[in-house]
Parts: C-alpha cells; sequence; structure tokens
C-alpha cells in the first residue's frame, strides 16, 4: 500500500477557528468569543487571512523555543497553527526568493505586545537566515540595539511596563542570498515630555532608574548623582521601583548592549554624563526678585546644582546662569535682552532638559545607524519593521496622543488601502471577476487633520506663527471657526447647534470623530508643545560647552551660523516623517501584525471582554474580515487542496496522476458542490462561504475516520496472518526439536538401561564368587574359632577354680582379723574410760590452736617494718603465744625487706644509721632529714687520689670523709681549695674517734 504523505494544516486540530475569515456567523460578538476560547488555551495568534492578531498573554509560553523555529521554517503559512513565526518566514521567504522588499507593520495599544512581537521578528529573521562571523556579528548588533533603545525610548506607563514613547521603523538590509548585511533605525515623535513631568502612576525613561540602581558608587561620584531617587525632581516617587523589574540588572545589559553595537568607552561616558545632566537640571529652582525699573526677574535660589551641572557639560557657570535669567531676541541688526520671570525660567528649563533629551536620543538612533548600516554597496533587499505607539485615548488627551492617532489614521488608511489593493491584485493575477467592496474610507479624518489650507496642523501652525497674542484659546477660536462644518468634528463653541448643550464636552476641549472612535483632546498646551522653543541663549549656552557630545547637539548655537528662520514646528515635522514613512510603506510589500491587550490590569488568564471589543473596533479587525470575505472568504492552491480533500473522491484517491486543477475540478463535482460557491483560479481555488470550507472539512474528517477504520481493519488482519504464519513457523520448528530432544532422550534411556543391566550382572557374578570365597573362608576359621572358644572356656574354669579358693583363704584372714580387733577392744575398753577427759582437753586445746592460727592468716598485717598494726588476741591463754607470734613476724618481714636492698643500698643505710647514732637528739634540723635521701659523698671525695691513697694505707674501715679548709694559726688567713687535687689533710671519723690526716 502506497504510503499516504500527511500534513498538519490550520485547519487540524482547531481550537476555535484559526482564521476569522472563516467565522461563522460573523459578528462582533462571535469574534470575541473566538478570541477568547483560543486565549484560554494557550492560542495567543488568530489569522484574519494574512494578517496576526496578537493577544498579549502576560506571561512566557513554550512556544518559541527552536524547535518551533525550525517548525516553522520554510512551510506554508496556512500549514501550521497560526503563530507570529509563520507571517515572519513567509516575509522572509517572499524577500529572499522572490526579491520583494517587505514591511510587518506592528500596531496596537501601548501595553498590547507590539515591542515584544517586533523582537520576535527580529530574533526568528535572525535565526533562520545565514551563518557565519560577519553574519552573526550584524545579527547580534541588529539585536543589541533594542535594549538601548528601549532605555532610552521606553518607560513604565499605566498601562505597560515597558511601553515605547516613541516610533520606531527598522529597515533590516539583505544581501542576494537572504543573509543580513546591516540596518537603518527611524524615530518618531519621542514623547519628550515625559522627561519634566510624568502621570500618576507612571515613570519618566528607564535609562534614569537604572543608572540610579545599577550604576557603581565611583560612576555616581563621577556624575555627581546620588542613589536616592527621591532627591530628584523629574523622578515620579509612587512607580519608581517596578514589580518584577530589575533596574540593576538591565543597567548592565544596555552597557553590554552598547559595547556591542560599537560605542566606545567615552562615547558611553559621554551619553550617561548627559542623562546626569538631564537628572540635575529639573534641581534648579528659582525666586522672584524684583529690579529698580518695577520688573520681576528669576534668580537661581541654590547654585550647587547649578556647579555641579556645568562641571559636568564643561560650561562656565556665570553663561548658564545668564541663559536662565535673560533672553534675547534678534531682528535684522538689533538685539533685544529681557529678564525671565520665574515662570518663565522654568519654562526654560524644562525646555533645555527635553531638548537635550531628545537631541541625545536622536545623536543614539545615528550613532547606531552608524555602527549597523550595511557597508556594501551592492544591491539590497529590505524588511521593514514598524514598532509604533498605538492608538490612545486618555482621560486627558492633548497635543501627543493627537499626534498619535493622526499616525495611526494615516496607517489605517494605508492599510485599508494596501489590503484591498492586495485583494485586487490577487483577483486580477488569478483572473477572478473583481467586486467593488463598500468600506470606510477614513481620508476624510486624515484630510481633517492633514489639509494644506484648513486642515487642523496646518491651522495649529498658522496660529503659532501670527504675530500678537497667541493662545491655546484663540487656536481653539480658529479651529471653530474653520472645521465648524465637519461631520468629524466637534466643538461645544463652534458654529453648529447641536454641541451647545452637550456637558461631556468642555468649553476648552474639541472632540475628533477618529475611526477608532471619538477622543477628547484638551487644547491647553498645543501651542507651546507645537512651537517647542528652546531660547537662542540657551543654545549658544549649549554650544559653548566644553563636552563635545553636548556641543554638536545644539549646532544651531554656533554665533557664526545665526540663523534667524523660525525653526519648524513639531507638528510639521511630524507631519512630514509620516508622509515619508507612508510613502517608504507604499512601496514595500506589507504584513499586518495586530497586538490585542486582554486586561488592565496586566495579569496572565484575564481576558476583559469590552476593553478586547473597544480594540477590536478601533483596530478595524472586524472590517478586516468583512472586506477579506467580501469577495471569497477562502483560497487555497490547487496542490495543497487536492493532497488534502483527495479522499473524498474515489478518482482521485489515493493518488491523482493529470493535473491538480482537473483533480480539484473532479473532486467538486464529485462532492456536488454549488458552482457559485467556488471559481477556479490559475493556481487557486476560490471559496466564497466559510460553510462550504467546513462541509468539505466535516466530510475529510468522516472520509479520515473511515480510512482509520479501513487501515486499522487491513493492518489487524495483516497482524493476525502474520502472528498466524509466525505461530505455525513456531510450531514446526518445536516439532522438529522435540522429536530430535525425544529421541535423545529415549537414546539415552536405552543406554542408561544397558549400563544397569551391565552392572547388575557384573554385581551378581561378583558377589556369587564373594560367597563361595566367605564360605571357604568361614570354614577354614571355624576350626581355629571352636579350638579358641575351648580353651577359653578351660581357661576361665580354671581362673573361677582359683578365684574361688582365693575367696575362702581371704575370708579366714578377715575373719581373724575381726576376732583379733574384738579381743583388743575388749581390753582396750577399760583403758579408754580411765584417760577420756585427759584425751577430750587436749583434743579440745588442739582444735582452739588450728582456728586461732586459720584467724591470723586472715588477719596477717602489710609487710611495711613500719606498720605497727596486730590482730588483737582471742583467747588469754595466748598471750604469750600472741606475741612471740607478733615478734617473729616483725622479724621475718624486715628481714624480707633487707633482702631487697642492692649493696649500694645497704652501704648507705649503714651511712644514715651511723649518722643518726651521731646526730639523734644533738641536732635540731635532724627530723627533718630523716625522710631525705642519704647522699653520700656528695663532694665526690671518692673520686680524690688522696683519698684513694689513704683509703688503700688504712686497714679499718672509713665511716666518712669530708674536705676542710686549712687555717693558718699565724696569720688567720684561710686557704680556699678549688680542685680536690689541691687537698692538704682529710678529716676522718672512724668507729671510736676522728683524726685528721696529711695526705
Amino acid at each position: 500500500m502506497a504510503k499516504m504523505e500527511v500534513k498538519t494544516s490550520l485547519l487540524d486540530n482547531m481550537i476555535g477557528v484559526g482564521d476569522m475569515v472563516l467565522l461563522e456567523p460573523l459578528n462582533e460578538e462571535t469574534f470575541i468569543n473566538n478570541l477568547k476560547k483560543r486565549f484560554d488555551h494557550n492560542e495567543i495568534y488568530t489569522y484574519i487571512g494574512s494578517v496576526v492578531i496578537s493577544v498579549n498573554p502576560y506571561r512566557s509560553l513554550p512556544i518559541y523555543s527552536p524547535e518551533k523555529v525550525e517548525d516553522y521554517r520554510n512551510r506554508n503559512f496556512y500549514e501550521l497553527s497560526p503563530h507570529i513565526f509563520a507571517l515572519s518566514d513567509e516575509a522572509y521567504r517572499s524577500l529572499r526568493d522572490q526579491d520583494k522588499d517587505q514591511c510587518i507593520l506592528i500596531t496596537g495599544e501601548s501595553g498590547a505586545g507590539k515591542t515584544e512581537a517586533s523582537k520576535l521578528v527580529m530574533s526568528y529573521v535572525a535565526a533562520v537566515c545565514g551563518k557565519g562571523a560577519e553574519v552573526n556579528q550584524v545579527k547580534e548588533q541588529l539585536l543589541q540595539s533594542n535594549p538601548v533603545l528601549e532605555a532610552f525610548g521606553n518607560a513604565k506607563t499605566v498601562r505597560n511596563d515597558n511601553s515605547s514613547r516613541f516610533g520606531k521603523y527598522m529597515d533590516i538590509e539583505f544581501d542576494f542570498k537572504g543573509d543580513p548585511l546591516g540596518g537603518v533605525i527611524s524615530n518618531y515623535l519621542l514623547e519628550k515630555s515625559r522627561v519634566v513631568k510624568q502621570p500618576r502612576g507612571e515613570r519618566n525613561f528607564h535609562v534614569f532608574y537604572q543608572l540610579l540602581s545599577g550604576a557603581s558608587e565611583e560612576l555616581l561620584n563621577k556624575l555627581k548623582l546620588e542613589r536616592d531617587f527621591s532627591r530628584y525632581n523629574y523622578l515620579s516617587l509612587d512607580s519608581a521601583k517596578v514589580n518584577g523589574v530589575d533596574d540593576a540588572a538591565n543597567f548592565r545589559t544596555v552597557r553590554n548592549a552598547m559595547q556591542i553595537v560599537g560605542f566606545m568607552d567615552h562615547e558611553a561616558e559621554s551619553v550617561l554624563e548627559v542623562v546626569a545632566a538631564v537628572l540635575k537640571l529639573g534641581n534648579i529652582e528659582f525666586k522672584p526678585e524684583s529690579r529698580v525699573n518695577g520688573l520681576d526677574e528669576s534668580k537661581i535660589k541654590d547654585k550647587n546644582e547649578l556647579k555641579e551641572i556645568c562641571e559636568l557639560t564643561g560650561i562656565d557657570q556665570s553663561v548658564l546662569e545668564r541663559a536662565f535669567s535673560f533672553r534675547t531676541v534678534e531682528a535684522k541688526q538689533e538685539k533685544v535682552s529681557t529678564t525671565l520671570n520665574v515662570a518663565q525660567a522654568y519654562y526654560a528649563r524644562d525646555a533645555l532638559a527635553k531638548n537635550l533629551y531628545s537631541r541625545l536620543f536622536s545623536w543614539l538612533v545615528n550613532r547606531i545607524n552608524e555602527s549597523i548600516k550595511a557597508q556594501t554597496k551592492v544591491r539590497k533587499k529590505v524588511m521593514g519593521v514598524l514598532d509604533i505607539y498605538g492608538f490612545e485615548i486618555f482621560e486627558d488627551n492633548s497635543f501627543e496622543q493627537f499626534i498619535i492617532n493622526y499616525c495611526n489614521e494615516k496607517l489605517q488608511q494605508i492599510f485599508i488601502e494596501l489590503t484591498l489593493k492586495e485583494e485586487q491584485e490577487e483577483y486580477i493575477r488569478e483572473d477572478i471577476e473583481w467586486t467593488h467592496i463598500d468600506y470606510f474610507n477614513n481620508a476624510i479624518i486624515c484630510d481633517l487633520i492633514e489639509n494644506h489650507t484648513n486642515g487642523i496642523l496646518a491651522m495649529l501652525d498658522e496660529e503659532c506663527l501670527r504675530p500678537g497674542t497667541v493662545t491655546d484659546e484663540t487656536f481653539l477660536e480658529k479651529l471653530n471657526q474653520v472645521c465648524a462644518t465637519h461631520q468629524h468634528f466637534e466643538s461645544r463653541m463652534s458654529k453648529c447647534s447641536r454641541f451647545l448643550n452637550d456637558t461631556s464636552l468642555p468649553h476648552s476641549c474639541f472632540r475628533i470623530q477618529h475611526y477608532a472612535g471619538k477622543v477628547l483632546y484638551q487644547v491647553e498646551g498645543f501651542v507651546d508643545k507645537n512651537n517647542d522653543l528652546l531660547y537662542r541663549d540657551l543654545s549658544q549656552a549649549m554650544w559653548k560647552a566644553g563636552h563635545a557630545l553636548i556641543k554638536s547637539l545644539f549646532p544651531e548655537g554656533n554665533p557664526a551660523k545665526i540663523n534667524l528662520k523660525r525653526p519648524p514646528t513639531a507638528g510639521s515635522q511630524f507631519k512630514a516623517s509620516v508622509a515619508t514613512l507612508m510613502k517608504n510603506l507604499q512601496t514595500k510589500n506589507p504584513n499586518y501584525i495586530r497586538c490585542i491587550k486582554p486586561n488592565d490590569k496586566k495579569a496572565a488568564h484575564i481576558f476583559n471582554e469590552a476593553l478586547v471589543c473597544h480594540q477590536i473596533r478601533y483596530l478595524g479587525l472586524l472590517e478586516n474580515v468583512r472586506v477579506r470575505r467580501a469577495g471569497y472568504a477562502f483560497r487555497q492552491a490547487y496542490e495543497p487542496c487536492l493532497e488534502r480533500y483527495k479522499m473524498l473522491c474515489k478518482q482521485t484517491w489515493p493518488h491523482w496522476k493529470g493535473p491538480a486543477r482537473a483533480g480539484v475540478e473532479v473532486l467538486f463535482n464529485e462532492l456536488e458542490i454549488p458552482v457559485e460557491e467556488y471559481s477556479f483560479g490559475r493556481s487557486k481555488i476560490f471559496i466564497r462561504n466559510p460553510r462550504t470550507l467546513f462541509k468539505l472539512e466535516d466530510l475529510r474528517k468522516q472520509r479520515l475516520e473511515d480510512l482509520a477504520t479501513l487501515i486499522q481493519k487491513i493492518y489487524r488482519g495483516w497482524k493476525c496472518r502474520t502472528h498466524f504464519l509466525l505461530m505455525r513457523k513456531s510450531q514446526i520448528v518445536i516439532a522438529a526439536w522435540y522429536r530430535r530432544y525425544a529421541q535423545q532422550k529415549r537414546y539415552q534411556q536405552i543406554k542408561s538401561s544397558a549400563l544397569v543391566i551391565q552392572s547388575y550382572i557384573r554385581g551378581w557374578k561378583a558377589r556369587k564368587i564373594l560367597r563361595e570365597l566367605k564360605h571357604q573362608k568361614r570354614c577354614e576359621e571355624a576350626a581355629t574359632t571352636i579350638a579358641a572358644y575351648w580353651h577359653g572356656t578351660q581357661a576361665r574354669r580354671e581362673l573361677k577354680r582359683l578365684k574361688e579358693e582365693a575367696r575362702r583363704k581371704h575370708a579366714v584372714a578377715v575373719i581373724w582379723a575381726y576376732w583379733l580387733g574384738l579381743k583388743v577392744r575388749r581390753e582396750y575398753r577399760k583403758f579408754f574410760r580411765a584417760n577420756a577427759g585427759k584425751k577430750i582437753y587436749e583434743f579440745t586445746i588442739q582444735r582452739i590452736m588450728q582456728k586461732y592460727f586459720l584467724e591470723m592468716k586472715n588477719k596477717m598485717p602489710s609487710l611495711s617494718p613500719i606498720d605497727k598494726n596486730w590482730p588483737s588476741r582471742p583467747y588469754l591463754f595466748l598471750d604469750s603465744t600472741h606475741k612471740e607470734l607478733k615478734r617473729i613476724f616483725h622479724l621475718w618481714r624486715c628481714k624480707k625487706y633487707r633482702d631487697q636492698f642492692t649493696d649500694q643500698q645497704k652501704l648507705i643505710y649503714e651511712e644514715k644509721l651511723e649518722a643518726s647514732e651521731l646526730f639523734k637528739d644533738k641536732k635540731a634540723l635532724y627530723p627533718s632529714s630523716v625522710g631525705q635521701p642519704f647522699q653520700g659523698a656528695y663532694l665526690e671525695i671518692n673520686k680524690n687520689p688522696k683519698y684513694k691513697k689513704l683509703q688503700d694505707a688504712i686497714e679499718e674501715k672509713i665511716i666518712i670523709a669530708e674536705v676542710v679548709n686549712k687555717i693558718n694559726r699565724a696569720n688567720g688567713k684561710v686557704k680556699t681549695l678549688i680542685n680536690p687535687e689541691e687537698l692538704q689533710e682529710v678529716f676522718i671519723i672512724w668507729d671510736n674517734h676522728l683524726q685528721f690526716s696529711d695526705c
């Protein structure tokens, strides 16, 4: 049986509907329910044709692994379940294989996950493109540009902890092989007002908090900063710390990313010095001071902060102080210097901080572009990734929201135009009749904003340039005059009477009905923010800075290049940037990612239907589905269509050998699908109604179940037959082996039986011979045995006779002895009665003495001669014996003690005894010296040769000898003897006298 190639598809194991084009019925409720059902099952991506809807899960999902990248690599867009990787792969392959420049437009409101989506697109493209040292370096630089731009351009808002506060468009350039060569980044409208003021619950840009949290103490001291956030007026304190965000670790990541992108060490230090200067600018405070002429001026309260800023930037302190206090206005050849009051000084300070930071950000983008731009001049293919702020509707909407929503209006316009254009081009390409599609064209709203003569931006610029008093109120009055009759403009002060009593519309506001809904704008601040003025004095002060980077940021401050022409307004600059962006996007093939935020709590597993419904409306997703379904809801190439549904027709199953289109025609005719439900294009089949597609899917599902049953049946039959054949083969083998085993066993048994019979016969013969030999031997031994028994009988009889005779003799002797004893006892009885008392006394005394000596044995004292203990006597008559025994025992133990002495010890004790006889009771210290061992000749006189000579000459024993000093009687001098050889006389003690002897 031929193998069937099974491919996964968007329609396989579908949770809800993977492509909203196939949703039936199509309305807002079913659209939201389908998104919620897929969101609850961790399916965060859904298609609208080739558009990807991404719902932010607010948690990590295991769907971005390298294995997933390989799954979607080089696969058809609808071949697998919806994923951002599928769109990324489709765009990359179109660029690489078809030479079509691509752009990926990522839109959605703040917190919907646009930044993460752009990172995923870039990481996928980096993973699937070529390898190599240079290519890897380019990919790494492109990816590492994100952390740098996020640190300086993103901030924590009430809706998003990492909200992009600028628009970013990156063109990634590829060579003909599809390997990245470099890139170019464009930024749009950084929200620089956030530098000086943040709404409640939001933070300033990330870099300020990262610097204070992650910088070393040495770096902070160098930048003249402190780690405490509360020391800086430009940092909001209520949201300084964000849960789950490690600012210190992110600072290290940014420093590393800057190094990878190509920033030199001195450049990175210069950037941080500018950031520190911006932070410290917010700490400069002013106080009012009256001049002699009555005008109010401002003075800096504490000049320490100003001094530190000047040290960081290399600006002369007096120059910067004057720039904060005076404003010079030049007109032709005249210069007028006016003082600034406190409010104007604070405005100048904040304007400088905003301009300094925004120009630093633009410099960063340009510096990154220098590093990542393509180095070769060969023809390049381009893939653009647009990550721009989504449509914003806040409680307080100002100039920034107006500009952002204008950009989204333009994106919506180009989205509808390109989508319709793509649909029309595909219909024409496939030779399908094009049907006109009715849709809301928001060109009228774009015209309301950007019209050159009476558009809101044009009137705002005109009001800013008008001489005289210009305020936000005068701007609103002009709007009410020009735009009062516009159907998408609403104002309480306009000529339209229907808004006069509208209490939801304040007097100082105007409302625009955007494609996404009505937005109320507060006119306060429009003129100032559009002017974006920085006093020329401050520009010139910055140009005079010794800091090279700051000086380069303010080229207009150069006195040699003074331009009196008014700089373009913020609105006109942004309008021009948007026009350039739209022109760029129209030259590329668009790919769309629509990001949706499921809840405002930034929490996982929560799906707020009202919030999602609002985003679906302003993103125009239902309108997008209707555009896709206006003609044909589903289209597919003939080959995959035939491959998927060929099992529904016997003619196409299992293999169709003709053209794929012919096979699809046969298939649809066999299924009797109405002709009006489909059309045949040149390379695709177009299906009008999703119900037709679902019918095909149901038939396919049923057919797959039937085929699965058939396959199971055939497999089970094959398995049973295979099992039977195996069992039969096994039985034959087992029977053959068993017969062999049985024959071997039977042979062994016969052989064993023969051996047993042989052994029995040989044993019988041997036993027979043995019996004969034994009988013969017994016969021979019988005579000997009988003779021995006879001799034994004779000997026993003789022994018995002799014993009887001896017993008789013994009996006679015993009787005789008894008789003699009787006679003696009779004679002695008389004698015993006469001496009985004496005998008893002697016996008693003997027993007492025995008892005495036995008790003395157990009570003997120790063997020490000085031990005076002795047992008491038991009986008075033993007194003399008791004393004698004590004396004998003492003498005996003294002898035992003396026997232990060596000859040397004996001599020492003899000398000790002699000394005792001499000094006892005669010397006071004698008793205390008795216990000390006797040293004998401590002067070592025995070694003296003269003493030895004297000892040899005298026969008597010398008891003691001593060395003495000799005194001359004539003069009384004493001769001191130093050595024993100098002895002149020896003092000798004999037994009965002493003498001096000359030696």
